[in-house]
């Protein structure tokens, strides 16, 4: 037998179990490693047992009941080379088991000794009376039994046997820690010594541990073929696991020879409800519930009234893990034992029926959830739904297949929201693709009518493709207007067209935007959907505040927050606080914006939306940077640009790294500043998203007076203030004057600054929005030198007739002149 490799807690816990109780049986499927762990364990405490520690290997008998069957008693009695007269398989006189019961409970009683009790699985009833027997009447005897299910006595302590330790990344730490990989590296090399772990190989040697579950015995087989095919080769091939891990040690068990032997094994000892339901539950990926397996494998020989039961049974033959997880209890297959079980349920003739009954429960999941997610329960739902994913993908391969569109279009439309707010877009877009391809396939057997189904599957890509930058605004349709008849439109496809409202504002198409939340909010009141009303009231503040309209910012704000309330919609009081937060800095109540952005960042994390975590983080990083502590707001933009860059949502990676070339700026890192710009300015122009360009061309254009670079800051703040306009938003003129009076002054004309200067405070203050102290520093700079150049009283004449100028009129005055004119 070969060193026992990355079991060294293992064996401390079983001396630690056995030190505490005199019946110990080590569980776990087969080829977790129980006889080699059990064998090691007895090893160690040899000193501790005067009459000896003795392994009794069961394996090889046939149950007492079988024509020539041997009792457990009697291969105990041959272990210890005790002799036994004739007749001694008889029965005993007490009418249970055999008369070697009675020899073996007469010898035992007087001595102090551990019995390995191996592979007692096939044996389990028998092998659970000779324990019982000997507890009674053996007090000295301490028992470790291995078997891939509970003994079920009194006093049985049960120990189920772990995997070995899987590698959580391909780092040369993470690696050395996994016992997984050491295992499979030993053997590897043990097969070819030239085998080395590196940058190449890592991520194959991880995968593979990963793939076969850290089961001892698989890795074993495993390594065996990495002289033959590399770790890349090997990898490719264990979809087809059972004809590449066909061939082991000689010498070994026939049962431990091939990863095939070991689950034929223990599937011959299931029962035909166990069997029925272990190739069942195959058709679930990742695991699945309770209420799932008895929707889903009930049927034929399996009442859905004993699924609970029978359940119960294979998780204690270890062939199936429970786990506790935040969705709730779930159960699971080893990957092995998965593909096992599908080779099981496509010989049966009843896939395509199972199939069915997994694909209709999940639909129904799918639509029982979509209520929750704008109500109290959308925490429990979003993570009900989180550990569904791999089953919904597999259910909507199903309908593909079948060419069944309706209820795939009915699938992603119930999902198209969930997958939105946990930010899962590239998802959503291969998902609602795929089921609005299937529905122009030639229908199935049960063809359905499908137009009003696809048309929201396919606005609600459209809202995805925008925020991927796959669709450009103008590519949209028009949303239809106000008065379409409320008869035409459903509650999904109105939420949908408000979705593609929110996703044009996103992507700064402020016009369309209008638009569609009106057509939006229009709809949601024809249709009494109180959830709608509140989101478009959100969406309305948002565009209030991209023309400066803080009123209405505010007001809309407010009773969408107060609404999303009433509604227990967490994440729509998030949406609002968040308006509610930028009209806080606006308005330089920076505490108050501090403590609005932290419970939306408290309640973005709790619902585990991390697009939403991103936004909160840049609004703490900008609010940081105002107040001048520049470290903090470079660790919050930071954060926010990893988590932004994780979900591929450009729009909060835009903002995040906006936030850091702030910074760098205001630091002097003029280059790190453009670093950072320079790339969203093709990307806010192929949108139309005239708001972010003028942000992106002021910040530019300042970079470079800054390098005192005169030409190259006009151009880039002229281009500026023609995207500010457009955008219609008047502090965004208004910020494009002042940069534009920066280049001025560095160019020689002091007048025309001061006046633009002027110009943009009063557009300012009659927007409601005056600049704050902490965002002035461009103004007292530009303002210093202009009055430097002209004189305290010559600055203030200009700048106050700049202030009667209305911003459009100097704006039209400023993209119509040249740049050598008056001064």
């Amino acid at each position: 037998m070969n060193d026992l490799v990355g079991r060294e807690d293992a064996v401390a816990e079983g001396r630690r179990l056995l030190s505490r109780h005199r019946l110990v049986t080590f569980t776990g499927p087969g080829g977790v490693g129980k006889t080699r762990l059990a064998v090691a364990v007895a090893a160690g405490l040899v000193g501790e047992f005067p009459d000896g520690v003795w392994l009794v290997e069961l394996a090889g008998l046939g149950s007492v009941d079988e024509t020539h069957g041997i009792c457990p008693s009697q291969q105990v009695l041959a272990a210890l080379d005790i002799r036994e007269s004739p007749g001694a398989a008889a029965a005993g006189a007490d009418g249970q088991g055999c008369r070697s019961d009675r020899r073996l409970e007469e010898f035992a009683a007087s001595r102090r000794m551990l019995l390995v009790l191996d592979n007692c699985e096939h044996l389990v009833d028998d092998v659970a009376t000779l324990a019982r027997r000997l507890l009674e009447r053996a007090p000295g005897v301490t028992l470790l039994a291995t078997s891939q299910e509970p003994l079920r006595v009194p006093g049985e302590t049960v120990w189920p046997v772990p995997p070995l330790e899987l590698p959580d990344s391909t780092e040369p730490d993470a690696l050395e820690r996994s016992s997984a990989v050491r295992l499979f590296v030993e053997r590897a090399r043990s097969a070819d010594p030239s085998f080395v772990v590196d940058a190449g190989t890592a991520p194959a040697v991880a995968a593979i541990c990963r793939r076969l579950d850290g089961i001892p015995l698989a890795l074993e087989l495993a390594a065996t073929r990495v002289r033959a095919l590399g770790a890349h080769q090997l990898l490719e091939r264990l979809d087809d696991r059972f004809r590449v891990l066909n061939s082991g040690y000689r010498g070994a068990p026939h049962r431990q020879r091939t990863l095939q032997a070991a689950l034929e094994w223990s599937w011959s000892l299931l029962t035909p409800e166990e069997q029925a339901l272990l190739r069942r539950l195959s058709v679930h990926v990742d695991g699945c519930t309770l209420e799932a397996a008895e929707a889903v494998c009930a049927g034929g020989e399996l009442a859905a009234a004993d699924v609970v039961d029978v359940l119960a049974r294979l998780v204690d033959r270890s062939l199936i893990v429970r786990g506790d997880t935040p969705s709730g209890t779930r159960y699971r297959m080893p990957e092995s034992v998965a593909a096992y079980a599908q080779a099981r349920l496509a010989e049966s003739g009843e896939a395509e029926q199972v199939a069915r009954r997994h694909a209709a429960h999940y639909v129904a999941l799918a639509e029982e959830a979509r209520p929750h997610l704008g109500g109290p329960g959308q925490r429990r739902w979003l993570r009900r739904l989180s550990a569904e994913s791999g089953n919904f993908r597999h259910t909507l391969r199903e309908l593909r297949g079948a060419h069944s569109a309706e209820p795939a279009l009915r699938l992603v439309n119930a999902l198209a929201w969930f997958w939105i707010l946990r930010g899962r877009l590239t998802e959503a877009h291969r998902a609602l693709s795929s089921a609005l391809d299937t529905a122009e396939l030639p229908p199935g057997p049960e063809g359905t009518e499908t137009g009003p189904l696809a048309v929201e599957a396919a606005t609600w890509r459209d809202g995805v493709r925008l925020l991927l930058g796959e669709l450009k605004p103008e590519d949209h349709g028009p949303a239809p207007g106000p008065d379409a008849a409320p008869t035409a439109r459903t509650t999904g496809l109105a939420r949908a067209e408000w979705f593609v409202g929110h996703a044009l504002w996103e992507v700064g198409a402020l016009a369309a935007a209008e638009r569609q939340t009106a057509g939006a909010l229009a709809d949601f009141r024809a249709l009494d959907d109180a959830w709608g009303v509140a989101a478009a009231l959100s969406s309305r503040a948002e565009l209030a505040l991209t023309r400066g309209d803080l009123a209405g910012l505010h007001d809309d704000a407010s009773e969408a927050r107060a609404r999303f309330s009433r509604l227990g919609d967490a994440w729509g009081e998030l949406q609002a606080a968040q308006a509610l937060a930028v009209h806080a800095e606006i308005v330089a109540a920076y505490e108050q914006a501090a403590r609005l952005h932290r419970e939306g960042l408290r309640i973005a994390e709790s619902l585990e939306l991390w697009p939403e975590v991103s936004s909160r983080l840049t609004g703490l990083g900008r609010i940081a940077l105002l107040s001048e502590r520049h470290d903090e707001a470079d660790a919050f933009h930071r954060r926010a640009l990893r988590l932004a860059v994780e979900q591929g949502n450009q729009p909060a990676e835009q903002m995040a790294g906006l936030g850091l070339a702030l910074a760098a700026r205001r630091r002097g890192d003029l280059d790190a500043a453009e670093a950072r710009l320079r790339p969203w300015l093709d990307w806010n122009r192929s949108r139309g998203a005239d708001i972010g360009l003028a942000l992106i061309l002021a910040e530019l254009g300042f970079c470079a007076e800054l390098r005192g670079d005169a030409g190259q800051s006009l151009a880039l703040h002229r281009d500026g203030l023609a995207a500010a306009l457009a955008s219609e938003d008047p502090r965004a003129v208004a910020l494009a004057l002042e940069g534009l009076a920066g280049a001025h002054v560095l160019g020689g004309r002091p007048a025309r600054a001061a006046r633009l200067l002027g110009t943009a405070q009063a557009t300012r203050e009659r927007s409601g929005a005056p600049l704050p102290p902490a965002e002035q520093g461009d103004v007292r700079r530009v303002s210093a030198r202009a009055r430097d150049a002209l004189g305290s009283e010559a600055f203030t004449a200009e700048h106050a007739v700049g202030r009667t100028v209305d911003h459009r009129v100097a704006a039209d005055a400023e993209l119509g002149r040249e740049a050598d004119g008056p001064a």
